[in-house]
């Protein structure tokens, strides 16, 4: 029997969205997983909500029959919970008010971890990441967790994480790489992918200035893992640069990791409002392990 008590607004706790897709089925397997080594709870959402622009006025009928149904959902993702983490403590919440990614980023607010599939219900079969999970990682207020169809197939564990660095701006996200390395009793890799400038034509960059750059990232990595590491004194490390174009490069080493840790960085456009930085979206979509996007800290 899931415990259907409520828990205080600042308890930790792992988040899941659930809607019975496959997708958020492997979502909340993880999720329990993740819940688990944090010895929290594990909060499962369902949203749903009536259309907008429906014609037809909605009733506290309606209304109920969506929380009955949803009820349903949340009590078979609780015992796969629980049968997946023996003793878990799973938290139902249904939201009938708020549309699944607005109730999911309001979640990320008080959640050590908030977790979500690639696709839910309702979504074309041919995108790699729905709109709902890529609005919540542009939208999250805490660490998210995206689960991909890497899942779907589970492989033994690799004992591996891995951190793209992009500036030391990305101090939360090596913290959280080191932290979660730590839960999982894992290595921990932290890899700053750069590229050189381009030139216009044929010119190409003097050597000197493309053996500066070289240098620059190699300081810029060993800075970043040597400012946490003192705080981490059983994780093992290593710390490296490679040139080229920075998400091909975390993609191609995401091949070898049980998750991947990046920061995101967001983008204000005026006409499409605010983005994901282009290596993180290109990460959510591509990466073959799951990704967990780490958001800068709160102002």
């Amino acid at each position: 029997m899931n415990d259907r008590s409520t828990a205080p607004a600042d308890q930790a706790r792992v988040v899941v969205g659930v809607d019975g897709s496959e997708s958020s089925l492997r979502a909340l397997d993880m999720a329990a997983e993740e819940a688990d080594r944090r010895g929290t709870a594990l909060e499962m959402l369902y949203s749903a909500t009536w259309p907008r622009r429906s014609r037809v006025p909605v009733t506290e009928s309606d209304l109920e029959g969506i929380r009955v149904a949803a009820a349903v959902v949340l009590d078979q993702a609780g015992q796969r919970a629980q049968r997946r983490v023996p003793g878990l403590r799973t938290i139902p919440k249904v939201h009938t008010e708020s549309l699944p990614a607005d109730a999911l980023v309001a979640a990320s607010r008080t959640a050590a971890l908030t977790v979500v599939g690639t696709r839910g219900h309702g979504g074309f079969a041919g995108l790699l990441v729905g709109s709902v999970s890529l609005r919540v990682a542009v939208h999250t207020r805490g660490p998210l967790l995206v689960v991909g169809d890497s899942r779907e197939k589970e492989s033994a564990e690799r004992g591996h994480v891995l951190v793209g660095l992009n500036s030391e701006a990305d101090e939360p996200a090596v913290r959280f790489g080191f932290e979660e390395a730590a839960r999982r009793d894992a290595s921990l890799r932290v890899l700053h992918a750069w590229s050189l400038p381009r030139m216009p034509g044929r010119l190409q960059l003097p050597p000197r200035e493309a053996e500066q750059a070289r240098e620059a990232a190699s300081e810029l990595v060993r800075g970043a893992v040597t400012r946490l590491s003192a705080e981490h004194p059983a994780v093992s490390v290593s710390a490296d640069e490679k040139g080229g174009s920075p998400p091909a490069t975390l993609i191609e080493a995401s091949r070898s990791a049980d998750v991947m840790v990046v920061a995101v960085h967001r983008s204000m456009r005026r006409r499409l409002g605010l983005q994901l930085g282009p290596v993180a979206h290109a990460v959510l979509h591509h990466a073959h392990c799951p990704v967990v996007i780490v958001p800068p800290p709160a102002s």
